[in-house]
Parts: C-alpha cells; sequence; structure tokens
C-alpha cells in the first residue's frame, strides 16, 4: 500500500480522488492549501504527491519548487493536477521536478494508471555499485544523494534518475526518445523538449562536474567523464575500477 498525499482545494475533486484512492487501495492524506500540503509532506513522508497548480494561498509551482529543494521531500514523486493544457505549463512543471502531468478534468482510470506506472518506476530496484566516484563526482544511489567536489548537490528524483541513467551508459549516446521512456517511463506524455529543459537544469546544478553530460547534436546527450577511471563501490564496501 502506498501513501499518497493530494494537495487539492476543490472540496467535491477532493472527496473524488479519496475515495478511489482509497479503493485502489491507497492510504490518503488530504491538504487543502500549499502551506498545509508542505507540511504534511516534511511529516507524513508520502510515497507520491497529486499537486494542483492553483491553490488558494501558494501558486503551486511555488510548492513544488519548495518540494524539490528540500532534504526531506525532494526524492518524493510529484504529479501535476490543472486545469491548464498549455504546452508551456507542461514544460515549467516538468522543469521543476513534476514526474508526470494531468490535465483537468480528467478519467480517473486513467490518473490510476499514472500513479502507478510512477510508483512502479520510482520502486525500480538500482542495481549494484552503491556508490560511484568519478572525476569531482560522487554518486550514492542507496541514499539518493549526490557530490560534486565534496559539496552535497540537491537533485529531485527525476534528476537523480536522469544523471544515473545516463551515467551507467557512460560513453553512449542517449537519444531523447530513449531517455523518455527509461527515465520518464512509455506511460508518460512528456514532449521530447522536455528532455533538454531537464538536462539544462541537471547540469546547472552538477556545476564543476557539469561537462560530464555531452550533447551529442542531433541524436541526444552522453555521459563522458574524465578519462581517469571510474570507482564503484557496492554494498559490501568492496571497491572496483571501470574505464
Amino acid at each position: 500500500m502506498s501513501r499518497i498525499l493530494a494537495i487539492e482545494d476543490d472540496a467535491d475533486l477532493q472527496q473524488v480522488l479519496e475515495y478511489n484512492l482509497r479503493e485502489a487501495g491507497h492510504d490518503v492524506l488530504l491538504a487543502t492549501t500549499g502551506r498545509e500540503g508542505l507540511e504534511l509532506a516534511r511529516s507524513a513522508q508520502p510515497d507520491l504527491i497529486l499537486l494542483d497548480l492553483m491553490l488558494p494561498d501558494i501558486q503551486g509551482t511555488e510548492v513544488c519548487k519548495a518540494l524539490g529543494s528540500g532534504k526531506e521531500t525532494s526524492s518524493i514523486p510529484i504529479i501535476m493536477l490543472t486545469a491548464k493544457s498549455e504546452e508551456i505549463d507542461r514544460i515549467i512543471g516538468f522543469e521543476l521536478g513534476a514526474a508526470d502531468y494531468v490535465s483537468k478534468p480528467f478519467s480517473l482510470r486513467e490518473l490510476l494508471l499514472r500513479i502507478r506506472a510512477v510508483l512502479r518506476r520510482d520502486e525500480r530496484p538500482v542495481r549494484a555499485p552503491a556508490r560511484t566516484e568519478i572525476g569531482c563526482l560522487k554518486i550514492d544511489r542507496e541514499a539518493h544523494r549526490a557530490w560534486v567536489r565534496d559539496r552535497e548537490i540537491e537533485l529531485t528524483a527525476l534528476e537523480f534518475r536522469l544523471l544515473v541513467t545516463l551515467l551507467d551508459r557512460r560513453g553512449r549516446v542517449q537519444s531523447r526518445h530513449t531517455l523518455l521512456d527509461t527515465v520518464w517511463g512509455f506511460e508518460s506524455r512528456v514532449h521530447e523538449r522536455t528532455v533538454d529543459a531537464h538536462v539544462k537544469r541537471l547540469r546547472h546544478t552538477l556545476g564543476d562536474a557539469r561537462s560530464y553530460i555531452q550533447t551529442v547534436r542531433g541524436v541526444g546527450y552522453r555521459f563522458e567523464g574524465p578519462h581517469e577511471a571510474a570507482r564503484e563501490i557496492d554494498e559490501g564496501g568492496r571497491s572496483q575500477e571501470w574505464t
């Protein structure tokens, strides 16, 4: 059973969401304002958040930004719910770290399928190594943490998944379509340009390690770290180098 927090100010929609999510086997938390939602997210640590963009006190985009930058909440996947359907709104949402986007009015069956897809994607087991060090970049997969020159950087769940996907396929070009399928999941309706926006944001966050993610014009992206070997450390603390 997954715990889902719905931040939605429409009382009727809240009731519908609560009933259907509980019928699907989920534990449900409800918040009617952005501030209440942030407090619940930090204290209850839900497995997924449904976030309405139009809230009475704080814009949903600001709530999304706060969730993505908080240590306690940055790894929680977010599905945005909004009456807005313009592409620019979707792009802004994904740039802020949202895992998916559903426009109102929506099919409850579709929403439940998207929730299941995001939760399944988030639960995919991460293969060893538990930690990787390459150049000035260090990644701890189990703790969902990353450092550049020993300074910890804040990554959303989606940004972390994007970084690890590129790292695991080091030296191989990944098309935007491949990244959409692997990182976002084939169920998502994300536009390929959203991949560019996320890579741009990820590079900015990586700072001195930004050059490790290279653009292959007309194709996609490739992780190409320094020529020194990468050091991988498994769960037992054993170290192995690869080039």
